[in-house]
């Protein structure tokens, strides 16, 4: 069965894209991993990604839904690949998004089974004329305030084939485990994105609380490498289960 549905399923522009990426053991990461995919490696490293963006303008199924058009999502995500017919599909597997509304929330776990979780979110822009300066996206958990901040540096650099940030950003794929052991796959259409190197960067996060006490030791230190990226229209197209 083919699973790249021609079927869009959502649309939206996903902006100011704050990657903050740490290398992960492999054993952590393995009871997440859906069935039909392996890890996907950079220069033989595991990472995860604290990613915090805003989606705006955004449709399902072509139709915009009052008061949940612009919002903020904050995600833990790692890389896969599967083997298909048309080669390696490399993609991202979360394990857990933030958003703000619970009707999306819903609709998430619904159509993809995805590990969505709706709590109280804001997020500030600093500009520097029509330029961004720096991003913060906020989320409330626990009775507790927990951010993202990042703070860019220089301009953007392209993406050299074989980069550590073209590994990161050019994932293509979604994954997501299914209730009865399947795995869903979905594709995800987008440009090639603007990045710039992080000046700076922090994760203020109850880690334990939101994503497990075993992702403590890897996120609760400075990242690896952080960057942020300019974003695009993106397409995210209907997913299918595979047949593994």
């Amino acid at each position: 069965m083919k699973s790249d549905s021609p079927t869009i399923f959502l649309t939206a522009e996903r902006r100011y894209l704050a990657m903050l990426n740490h290398e992960a053991a492999p054993v952590i990461l393995a009871p997440f991993v859906p069935a039909g995919t392996e890890l996907d490696t950079w220069n033989e490293k595991n990472y995860v990604s604290i990613v915090g963006f805003l989606f705006l303008n955004t449709k399902v199924r072509g139709i915009s839904i009052p008061f949940h058009r612009n919002f903020e999502e904050l995600n833990l995500r790692f890389y896969v690949r599967r083997q298909a017919g048309d080669g390696w599909r490399r993609g991202v597997v979360f394990v857990k998004e933030l958003v703000p509304r619970a009707a999306i929330a819903f609709v998430a776990r619904t159509f993809y089974n995805e590990n969505y979780l709706a709590l109280p979110m804001a997020h500030r822009l600093e500009k520097s004329g029509a330029a961004i300066k720096s991003v913060e996206y906020s989320w409330r958990f626990r009775n507790a305030e927990n951010h993202l901040h990042l703070i860019k540096r220089g301009e953007a650099q392209p993406l050299a084939a074989g980069s550590e940030a073209e590994f990161i950003t050019e994932h293509y794929w979604g994954y997501a485990k299914q209730r009865n052991g399947s795995t869903m796959e979905y594709r995800v259409e987008h440009p090639r994105w603007q990045v710039w190197e992080a000046q700076s960067a922090e994760l203020k996060c109850d880690v334990a609380g939101l994503y497990g006490q075993n992702f403590v030791t890897h996120l609760d230190c400075a990242p690896a490498s952080a960057f942020f990226a300019d974003g695009s229209q993106v397409k995210i197209f209907l997913g299918m289960k595979l047949r593994c």
